[in-house]
């Protein structure tokens, strides 16, 4: 497993992060707790020490998990969780709703991150979070007023590091003018490359983490979906066309030409393939999230491949056919 520095922090992170979103259940067809804890766990021994959750990953259910995941090992490992999204408060901008009759609000107002951020310290029973994140922004709050309380969370010791998530160039321009940003999590893959339009280039040159969700595209970037699969009810890719049929069998099929090669070459699974292209670059570490203890092994490996210049080419291919 590679380390690289988190932005302007002394915290040297893995390159492969867990990413916990399935662990809270919605929008994944349902979770399993036990699974989940070993997958957390597995993954710390496989050499990950960032572990990146969210209060709306199930209502806190994710949070909860980490908690008992980490239990023991806390100083051992970097927790990055977020703020931003409220079920409990009808107040900013109305985002979508959780089920039927619960809206989720965007708000980014200083007295609900207080609350947020306590609730989410005790979830996590820790005494700090090693990095805070904006979930998804609140054109409702000034951007400048968000960071204030962010800033002074930090100075009292219940944050160490502050990042955004889901953010335009724009609003990470303001975030950074406005205090110190340290991450800026986004979509990031082999087919979601619009962060390398902008974002990317100003995070490189600005000492800002990128941190990619979703870099094997919820599992297309894997080769293991067939056209047949069916997802169940509540799986967040039911109904996407990018899970359709046709297209993962174009997926597939260009994953058999350019992908496959090099992961054979480098005695790796085709998904590890797609991450380690992704962190190649140092400025980018990859949120991989993982259902149980076997696929968060299988994810970590990532962390070990340097891909050359004719993997590097393969891959370029497959972006040119794929995108």
């Amino acid at each position: 497993m590679r380390f690289v520095k988190l932005g302007s922090t002394d915290m040297k992170v893995s390159v492969v992060a867990f990413g916990a979103w399935a662990a809270g259940g919605h929008w994944w067809g349902g979770n399993d707790e036990k699974d989940s804890i070993e997958a957390i766990q597995a993954s710390i021994e496989a050499g990950v020490n960032l572990i990146d959750t969210a209060p709306a990953y199930g209502q806190g259910l994710s949070e909860e998990i980490v908690r008992k995941a980490v239990k023991g090992n806390r100083e051992n490992v970097f927790i990055a969780t977020k703020c931003g999204l409220r079920w409990n408060l009808k107040k900013g901008m109305y985002f979508f709703d959780y089920d039927p009759g619960v809206p989720v609000y965007r708000y980014l107002g200083k007295e609900s991150l207080e609350e947020e951020l306590d609730n989410s310290l005790k979830r996590l029973n820790t005494d700090y979070i090693d990095l805070y994140q904006t979930h998804w922004q609140d054109p409702t709050t000034p951007i400048d007023q968000t960071m204030e309380f962010l800033m002074d969370a930090k100075k009292k010791g219940k944050i160490r590091a502050i990042g955004v998530s889901n953010a335009n160039l724009q609003q990470v321009k303001e975030y950074n003018a406005n205090g110190i940003l340290d991450a800026d999590q986004e979509k990031y893959s082999l087919i979601d490359l619009e962060v390398q339009e902008e974002l990317l280039s100003w995070c490189e040159k600005n000492n800002v983490s990128m941190l990619a969700y979703s870099p094997t595209a919820k599992g297309l970037l894997t080769g293991k979906l067939t056209p047949q699969r069916k997802f169940s009810a509540g799986d967040i890719r039911k109904g996407d066309d990018v899970y359709s049929p046709e297209n993962i069998s174009k997926i597939n099929a260009l994953i058999d030409k350019y992908i496959k090669p090099v992961a054979q070459k480098h005695n790796a699974e085709i998904g590890n393939i797609a991450t380690a292209w992704l962190v190649g670059n140092s400025s980018v570490i990859a949120l991989c999230g993982a259902r149980n203890k076997k696929q968060a092994v299988e994810n970590a490996a990532a962390g070990d491949i340097l891909l050359d210049g004719e993997d590097m080419a393969k891959i370029k291919s497959f972006i040119k056919e794929a995108v």
